[in-house]
């Protein structure tokens, strides 16, 4: 009979109890759901929900109390960033525990542990909207029907107004600039220097360049010893040469 027995020791000591509950508690925190036996899946609810109840205040003595239980750093930050800002809005029961039968070889009790609000299958891939909810017993208190209609109104003949002036002044702005550019245009064009462009002598200088090389080219042509060239008889000189070598050997 188990009188008065509020702890379940797990047949171990206490340092050995604590610090297998601080490794499943770190392991829970960081994979959000871990496979045990009931017994210790049972222990572990009790271990660590206080914690997460702890971290949803992020403080230093907050997070000193809880180093105190987990002994592991990142498990701490992972409790007080991730966990804490899922859990933030739930009162309580952050774990869930289930059963999945028995274990091969002693034929013990197996169960699941998980954090509630990591799992989506419940949720069926959707987020839950949560409503503002109050303790006290009474209802909200309605708006007046008369207010929204008296604010209603005046809004609608201030766009009206809004509409009328905003179409109004970019009209006459733009008779304006049209006005204003008809009126400098003729006098741009007339500015225009475009009788000194035509009077460039471009023709008259390629004309002029032309003559002259064509005065250059017959000098030089003149010049050159055409027929000095054409006088030089070279094989006639070896053709007397030959004849008179074979007369003198006759």
């Amino acid at each position: 009979m188990r009188h008065g027995k509020k702890v379940n020791h797990l047949s171990r000591q206490t340092g050995h109890r604590k610090s297998m509950l601080a490794n499943m508690a770190c392991s829970l925190i960081e994979h959000k759901r871990i496979n045990t036996t009931v017994a210790k899946a049972k222990a572990l609810k009790q271990f660590v929900e206080p914690l997460i109840t702890k971290s949803k205040e992020d403080t230093t003595h907050n997070r000193r109390i809880v180093f105190a239980y987990l002994r592991n750093k990142y498990g701490v930050t992972e409790l007080f960033r991730e966990v804490a800002a899922k859990v933030g809005d739930r009162p309580g029961g952050y774990t869930r525990i289930i059963k999945v039968g028995n274990r091969l070889g002693d034929n013990a009790d197996m169960a699941m542990i998980e954090l509630v609000d990591f799992n989506e299958l419940y949720k069926g891939g959707k987020k839950e909207e949560k409503k503002a909810k109050s303790r006290r017993g009474g209802k909200a208190k309605k708006s007046d029907d008369t207010t929204p209609v008296a604010e209603v109104k005046p809004v609608e003949t201030t766009q009206a107004a809004v509409v009328e002036e905003v179409v109004e002044t970019p009209i006459e702005a733009v008779d304006s600039s049209v006005s204003e550019l008809a009126e400098q245009t003729p006098e741009v064009v007339e500015e225009t220097p475009v009788a000194e462009v035509e009077e460039t002598p471009v023709a008259e200088d390629v004309e002029s360049s032309v003559s002259e090389q064509a005065e250059q080219t017959p000098e030089v042509v003149e010049e050159t010893p055409v027929a000095e060239v054409e006088e030089t008889p070279a094989p006639e000189t070896e053709a007397p040469s030959d004849e008179e070598s074979k007369e003198e050997q006759a």
